[in-house]
């Protein structure tokens, strides 16, 4: 209700007036909004709303409350543990690898930290060719996408990078990093300092390995060969003066990883640039085991080393199913009356024939004792060892044969190839190494060491040493006027065997091998080379790369060939 006044003076003098009996002219009042009821009455807020209202905001501070002690008493300690490792980082300080060395303390591989790897130091590979098979190489640590570590360690993946990984690891350490807020570092303290790992000192010489893969690569390329592998050891101790494998890979660009092109042709070549020939590959032998028959022929009481046979260029047996038809087995020449050192020297099959299979009034070794003579100087057995780890081959035999040929007999013939090293054996260059070195020192096969002074593993044969020397005379006689006379240098006595093993189904291909012993009255090294499948018409192979070592190591490595 509203009251009027009435009079000058001030006094009321009227009546109430009732809203609705006010009338609004809304023409009389400047700005008018005719939306707006300007005139309304508004109510006071009724106590129940203060109660709401208040009941509301007494819950929420009731809950920052709850909230705020659980966050500062209840759980005080343990949020305060989690605030300060928020404050600090743990960082990864990866170690380095041991760095390899040749005999003569050249490096061949060391570290080196590069832009593209700041946090650690990448492996740096010799530049010398013929030592990837040798060295091998590594993965690296790896990072994701947040920065974090998930592979922390190198990892070897091949050759001495592989064999010897936790010998050339290092322990990784860890520093912890205090950042602020803004991600600042206010400090950092080593709490493990990291352990650089082992450096290695292997037997080999780096100038000798490379020298010789340079050989067989340049041979094979003049030649057509798709492949080769040699290597050289000392016969009292089996430390490896130099072992390589052509084709092969860049251990640089495998370790790196950057070079897609170059990995690509590796796996997608034909050249098998992975295998490493020298321990892996697995070869028809030929007349290299020879010497070995030999042995096994004076140790059996076969046939005595003075006792000739005549080689007219073959022998004939009838043929079992039809006697009137004979099978003949050639020589490679006819050879006329040889006895066992002059049969080594020449490589008579003939000869071979007769002493390992029997003919006519000869009696022979037989397949059992073949085979019994060839597993004694390590063939057909795995090469086993920190870095060497080759297959076992095969030695052809009638269980060999019954597994593989089950519908076809054993016969003469089977044992007559078996005794040339033409029937189904397959050897590695590395036993064929093992092998010639226990005939270089006399009847003690050696287990081959990678590393300078390492332990040496031996077996004695047990073999007369008379029936050695025959052996070796023999061998000898071949470089002086044999199979091998090739390696009739002045500059050091040699004794050696050839080998020519013919492979496919026309014979259109061959495997050339050389194998011996150096120097020849007082033997030190041993050394085997293999050419693989190159043509069945080239008079140059294996001998010729021998050769050639020895002409390069008189002018750049001669006290190999004094010793």
């Amino acid at each position: 209700m509203f009251w009027r006044k009435s009079n000058k003076k001030g006094q009321v003098v009227g009546s109430e007036i009732a809203p609705d009996e006010i009338f609004l002219d809304s023409s009389n009042l400047p700005q008018f909004n005719v939306h707006q009821f300007e005139g309304r009455l508004e109510r006071p807020i009724s106590t129940r709303t203060f109660f709401l209202v208040g009941l509301f905001f007494f819950i929420i501070v009731l809950l920052f409350v709850t909230k705020l002690w659980n966050l500062q008493i209840t759980r005080a300690e343990e949020f305060a543990y989690l605030s300060d490792n928020n404050n600090l980082r743990h960082s990864l300080i990866v170690a380095s690898r041991g760095v390899v060395y040749d005999r003569n303390g050249v490096p061949l591989i060391q570290n080196e930290v590069s832009e593209e790897h700041s946090d650690f130091a990448t492996r740096k590979y010799s530049d010398l060719s013929g030592l990837s098979h040798l060295l091998g190489y590594v993965s690296y640590p790896s990072k994701d996408s947040s920065g974090f570590y998930y592979n922390q360690d190198f990892i070897g993946k091949d050759g001495i990078e592989k064999a010897y990984n936790d010998e050339l690891s290092g322990k990784n350490g860890v520093k912890i990093v205090e950042v602020n807020a803004l991600g600042k570092v206010e400090s950092a303290n080593l709490i493990l300092l990291p352990e650089d790992g082992k450096s290695l000192t292997l037997s080999i010489d780096s100038r000798v390995q490379n020298k010789l893969y340079e050989l067989i690569s340049g041979l094979s390329a003049q030649i057509g060969f798709e492949g080769g592998a040699g290597a050289l050891m000392d016969i009292k101790n089996g430390e490896i003066l130099a072992i390589t494998s052509f084709p092969e890979y860049s251990s640089q660009v495998l370790s790196d990883g950057s070079d897609r092109s170059a990995i690509a042709s590796y796996l997608e070549g034909k050249g098998k640039p992975f295998l490493d020939r020298a321990i892996s590959g697995l070869y028809t032998p030929g007349s290299i085991v020879k010497p070995f028959l030999a042995i096994g022929a004076l140790e059996e009481n076969v046939i005595t080393p003075e006792k000739e046979i005549l080689s007219t260029g073959s022998i004939s047996i009838p043929n079992p199913y039809d006697p009137k038809k004979k099978t003949i087995f050639n020589d490679w020449r006819p050879q006329g009356y040889v006895d066992m050192r002059h049969a080594i020297a020449v490589s008579s099959d003939v000869y071979f024939y007769e002493i390992g299979g029997g003919f006519e009034s000869q009696k022979g070794l037989g397949i059992e004792k073949i085979e019994k003579y060839l597993r004694l100087f390590g063939f057909g057995e795995e090469t086993t060892g920190s870095f060497f780890n080759g297959p076992a081959g095969i030695i052809s035999s009638p269980v060999w044969k019954s597994e593989n040929f089950p519908k076809d007999p054993w016969r003469i013939g089977d044992t007559y190839n078996s005794s040339i090293g033409q029937y189904g054996t397959q050897v590695t260059p590395l036993q064929s190494l093992r092998a010639v070195a226990a005939v270089a020192n006399g009847g003690t096969l050696l287990d081959p060491s990678i590393t300078l002074g390492g332990e040496v593993v031996s077996k004695v044969l047990g073999l007369a040493p008379e029936n050695v020397k025959v052996a070796q005379e023999g061998m000898r006689l071949s470089v002086q006027s044999g199979t091998a006379s090739g390696l009739n240098v002045p500059q050091v006595k040699i004794a050696a065997k050839t080998g020519t093993a013919e492979l496919g189904s026309k014979k259109q291909f061959v495997n050339s091998w050389v194998t011996g012993f150096f120097p020849y009255d007082h033997p030190r090294y041993a050394f085997t080379v293999v050419m693989e499948k190159g043509p069945h018409d080239n008079t140059i192979g294996a001998l010729y790369v021998m050769r050639q070592l020895i002409e390069w190591m008189t002018e750049n490595a001669s006290s190999y060939l004094n010793e």
